[in-house]
């Protein structure tokens, strides 16, 4: 079992910059590939960005967003900047557990609860 909690997450304006934390415990963490996806209400959850062998992001996040991580600390980070109004949604991290394309949910069998960002015009 891994468990995931997410922080880090509130309200910004248009332009600013939030970096989101995610504190892993259970399993070896660096074991795991990362991910962070991301739900804006009415939508479906989204892929974000992999931290893995290599890192990867969605296009739209691409050049804004950056995955990093410290095994020291079980921790994986989504640093965030030049926000918009359209990255408002809930962001979750989540263990990747193979088999799968990484961009895809069903990848991941641990997730994180969620935390809120709220991005204004």
């Amino acid at each position: 079992q891994v468990q995931l909690v997410e922080s880090g997450g509130g309200l910004v304006q248009a332009g600013g910059s939030l970096r989101l934390s995610c504190a892993a415990s259970g399993r070896t963490f660096s074991n795991y590939p990362m991910g962070w996806f991301r739900q804006a209400p009415g939508k479906e959850r989204e892929f974000v960005g992999w931290s893995g062998s290599s890192i990867y992001y969605a296009d739209s996040v691409k050049g804004r967003f950056t995955v990093s991580r410290d095994n020291a600390k079980n921790t994986v980070y989504l640093q965030m900047n030049s926000l918009k109004p359209e990255d408002t949604a809930v962001y979750y991290c989540a263990a990747y557990i193979g088999g799968g394309n990484y961009a895809y949910t069903s990848s991941y069998a641990y997730w994180g609860q969620g935390t809120q960002v709220t991005v204004s015009s």
